[in-house]
């Protein structure tokens, strides 16, 4: 997935075990989809973590944030609860989307490579954020890419 694709949906359950769509939730907004490789890791927190502290600065640009990793819902739960985040978590426990993204790794260690798609109301791709290292990376680079469409 790259710039300018348009990106399919996809159902998955929610750390709640709720089904929830990606064009459901386009309907609302952007979405700020970011894959991490497993919950309850260290860098995983740290990026997850400031996704929430700028949880203020997301609502203002009208975009919503979604992580997504190959957990499980109960471990999703268990993340959310541990961090108090305040968005969704969705578990993509067969890989199936990480692999339509082209993030799933052909191994199970670190199952999806860390990135993040900024994805518009009319379903493209407006940036890519790929760092393994730097996790605050992610949210910061998503939000000037949302300041992009604003103006």
């Amino acid at each position: 997935m790259q710039k300018g694709d348009l990106v399919p949906n996809f159902t998955l359950l929610d750390q709640q075990g709720k089904e929830q769509s990606l064009y459901s939730f386009l309907e609302k907004g952007p979405v700020v989809l970011f894959f991490y490789p497993a919950a309850m890791t260290s860098g995983c927190t740290k990026e997850s973590c400031h996704f929430r502290d700028l949880g203020t600065e997301f609502a203002a640009s009208g975009a919503q944030r979604i992580g997504i990793s190959m957990d499980s819902v109960d471990k999703q739960a268990q993340f959310t609860a541990k961090n108090s985040l305040d968005y969704p978590l969705l578990a993509d426990v067969k890989g199936e989307v990480a692999k339509s993204f082209g993030v799933k790794r052909p191994f199970d260690f670190l199952k999806v490579k860390r990135t993040t798609f900024v994805i518009s109301q009319d379903r493209r791709v407006i940036d890519v954020i790929t760092s393994e290292m730097n996790m605050n990376v992610h949210a910061e680079r998503a939000l000037v890419a949302l300041a992009g469409i604003a103006s």
